[in-house]
């Protein structure tokens, strides 16, 4: 169906989607951090009471995702532009602690809480200015991407843990990676030795796993085992750069989310 086939990134949403933790199209409405996904039209049957799609998607973000403000700042703090300081503070603020209470929890002073309270409004404002420029800038780069397609940027999963020039990869490079290491039958002729290619072609293997779904490691090695002869490897790589995650019992593993 069309429709599914043009689900968003969290790249690729605005900023009010981002806020609301979905998007919408004229038929489906999806949860930004899973694409569960209800239909526009039909009424859900939820605790005994009846909810159109919207009203369930909010249900369905606060019961599975809590909140879109802890799904963002549980993110790689490199994502949101500040410093693993800066990130637990502002969790710590976010639970509506004083500044009192933050430097007793953090173990400094009251004047180095303010100060980085006063700082993280300030990157805010920074990033008001900064999203209308790019969002004006947008609209000329939109007119560069139709006539140079080279130029379009195969984003980083939201779950990595490392963010730096290894993501440095364009849509067309991407494309030449998975030509190069992948084979018809979706098995690996070589893997990668550099970091840019095993992060394309990890991100491909992931999308063989199904998002919501635990798999056992029996499970997850017979998915691999058909990819690369070392599937040991390639499943340690998939845990190592955030794309599946598992129980400290290596019991279940699933798609981080």
């Amino acid at each position: 169906m069309r429709d599914h086939d043009e689900r968003k990134s969290l790249w690729q949403v605005t900023q009010d989607e981002l806020t609301n933790g979905f998007y919408e199209n004229d038929n489906f409405v999806y949860c930004l951090i899973c694409n569960e996904t209800f239909t526009k039209g039909e009424i859900f049957q939820h605790n005994n009471h009846f909810y159109d799609a919207y009203k369930m998607m909010k249900i369905h973000n606060e019961e599975k995702h809590g909140s879109m403000l802890d799904y963002l700042l549980n993110m790689n703090p490199n994502f949101l532009g500040i410093s693993s300081t800066q990130q637990s503070i502002l969790k710590l603020m976010a639970e509506g602690k004083s500044d009192k209470e933050i430097s007793e929890v953090k173990g400094i002073s009251c004047s180095t809480v303010r100060n980085h309270r006063y700082k993280l409004h300030e990157y805010e404002k920074q990033a008001k200015l900064f999203l209308a420029a790019m969002d004006l800038f947008k609209k000329k780069e939109d007119f560069m991407k139709s006539e140079e397609p080279s130029s379009q940027f195969y984003d980083a999963h939201k779950t990595a843990t490392m963010i730096d020039d290894r993501y440095n990869v364009t849509v067309e490079e991407k494309k030449k990676m998975i030509a190069r290491y992948i084979d018809q039958n979706g098995c690996i002729k070589q893997f990668p030795a550099k970091e840019k290619g095993k992060i394309v072609i990890l991100r491909e293997i992931a999308s063989n796993f199904s998002p919501g779904i635990h798999y056992s490691e029996i499970e997850v090695n017979n998915v691999l085992k058909k990819i690369y002869s070392d599937f040991p490897y390639i499943r340690r790589l998939l845990i190592e750069y955030g794309f599946l995650e598992r129980t400290d019992s290596c019991s279940e593993y699933w798609i981080k989310e």
